[in-house]
C-alpha cells in the first residue's frame, strides 16, 4: 500500500518554471478495430533502421554494462571526416534539441534575450526561458517563411543568440542562401547564430541556404544536424552541431557527462557510412512528400511550400480542432498547433493515400 504524498511539497522551485510552456510530443495512433492507424504527428522516419545498422545495434548491445565514450571521439571523428572539417570543430549530444540546450547553457545569462522566428520548432521557447532568458518571437511571413528583415530589426545590445530554422518545423519553408547572406551581415559578429538544419537531408530546393560554407564564412554561425529524421534513428537520440573550435569547446563543458549512449555512437558511425543506402530511403520520401503536395494543390490546398518530411495546413481555430478529429476518427493521429494549424508527416502510402482521401473531402467542406 502506498502512503500518499502530502498536498503540497515545501520546496521552493525557480520561478521560471510557471512560464514553461510544455513540450508536446506526437500522440501515439490509438486501436480503431477493422483499421491500420498510423502516427502522423511525429516527424519520423516510417522506414526501419537499415539491416546493417539493426546488426551494428545489436553488437553494441552486448557492451552495455560499460559507459560510453563519454567524449565521444568515434563519432567526432567520424562526423568530422563526413564533412571535411577537424573533430575540434564537431558537437555531440542526445538529439539535436540537446545540442541546442547545452549551446543555450553555454550562452545565455537571465535576462538575456535569443531571436526566433515563431512559429517555429516548441522547444526554442522551452530552452531559452529554462536558462532564464527571453524569447524574442518574430512571426513567420504569411507564406510559412522567416522574416529576415523583422528577425534583423528584432536585435538589441541584449541579444545572445539567434536562431534560424531551415525547412522550418512546422511549416515547412526554407531560407536561400542570398537571404541568409544578407541576414547574417547585420547580425554582430559576438552574436551566435544557430542554423538548425534537422530536415536538411530532405531539401532539393538549389536556391537554399548553405549553411556549411555560411559557417566557414561566419565563425559565429553553428549549424545544427540530427540523426532522428533521415537516417531514421530518432529513437536512438544523437544530434550533432559544427562551429568554430571555441564554441564547440563550450557546448561540450555544458554536456552531460555520458549523454549520447554507446548504441547512439555506434548506429550513428555506421549510418554516415551508409550514405547510398540511406540516400535512396531519403529520395523515396521525399518523391511521396512531393507527390502528396501536388495532389494537396490539385484539391484546391494553398499551403507553404515544404522542402521538409511533412506538410502544414495554416487552418484557423475551428477548422484546425475539426480537421484533426476528422483524421483521427480515420486512424490518422496528426499535430495541431492550437488554432494556428495542423502539421502531417509523410508516412507510408497507405497513410498518403488515406490523408489525401480526408482532405478531399475536408477542402470541399471548406468551400462549403
Amino acid at each position: 500500500m502506498s502512503v500518499p504524498f502530502p498536498a503540497e511539497s515545501p520546496v521552493r522551485l525557480r520561478a521560471a518554471l510557471d512560464r514553461l510552456p510544455a513540450y508536446v510530443a506526437g500522440k501515439p495512433a490509438p486501436e480503431i478495430p477493422g483499421l491500420t492507424t498510423f502516427k502522423i504527428s511525429s516527424n519520423e522516419n516510417p522506414y526501419p533502421p537499415l539491416p546493417s545498422v539493426l546488426a551494428t545495434l545489436a553488437d553494441a548491445a552486448a557492451h552495455v554494462n560499460r559507459y560510453p565514450d563519454m567524449n565521444n571521439v568515434a563519432l567526432k571523428a567520424a562526423i568530422a571526416d563526413h564533412y571535411g572539417v577537424g573533430p575540434e570543430a564537431v558537437s555531440v549530444g542526445p538529439g539535436s534539441t540537446g545540442v541546442l540546450v547545452q549551446f543555450v547553457q553555454a550562452f545565455c545569462d537571465p535576462g538575456d534575450e535569443v531571436v526566433f522566428a515563431w512559429r517555429s520548432f516548441e522547444a526554442y521557447p522551452i530552452v531559452t526561458l529554462a536558462v532564464g532568458a527571453v524569447p524574442v518571437q518574430v512571426p513567420l511571413t504569411p507564406a510559412g517563411e522567416h522574416d529576415l528583415a523583422a528577425m534583423a530589426a528584432a536585435l538589441t545590445d541584449r541579444t545572445r543568440l539567434v536562431l534560424l530554422c531551415t525547412p522550418n518545423n512546422p511549416t515547412g519553408p526554407v531560407i536561400s542562401d542570398a537571404a541568409a547572406r544578407a541576414f547574417l551581415a547585420q547580425v554582430p559578429p559576438q552574436v551566435p547564430v544557430i542554423i538548425d538544419e534537422a530536415y536538411v537531408e530532405f531539401v532539393r530546393d538549389p536556391d537554399v541556404v548553405d549553411a556549411l560554407a555560411l559557417q566557414r564564412d561566419y565563425p559565429n554561425v553553428i549549424v545544427l544536424r540530427t540523426f532522428s529524421k533521415a537516417y531514421g534513428l530518432a529513437g536512438a537520440r544523437v544530434g550533432y552541431a559544427l562551429s568554430h573550435p571555441a564554441l564547440a569547446e563550450a557546448n561540450a563543458k555544458m554536456a552531460i557527462p555520458f549523454s549520447v549512449n554507446l548504441l547512439a555512437q555506434a548506429a550513428a558511425v555506421h549510418s554516415l557510412g551508409a550514405g547510398a543506402e540511406l540516400g535512396a530511403r531519403v529520395d523515396a520520401l521525399v518523391a511521396e512528400r512531393d507527390r502528396v503536395a501536388a495532389a494537396l494543390a490539385g484539391q484546391g490546398w494553398r499551403l507553404p511550400v515544404t522542402q521538409a518530411n511533412f506538410v502544414y495546413f495554416p487552418l484557423g481555430p475551428s477548422e484546425a480542432v475539426a480537421f484533426d478529429h476528422l483524421c483521427a476518427a480515420h486512424g490518422l493521429v496528426v499535430r495541431r498547433y492550437g488554432g494556428e494549424g495542423v502539421r502531417v508527416t509523410i508516412a507510408e502510402t497507405e497513410a498518403n493515400d488515406r490523408l489525401l482521401t480526408l482532405t478531399a473531402t475536408f477542402h470541399s467542406h471548406l468551400r462549403g
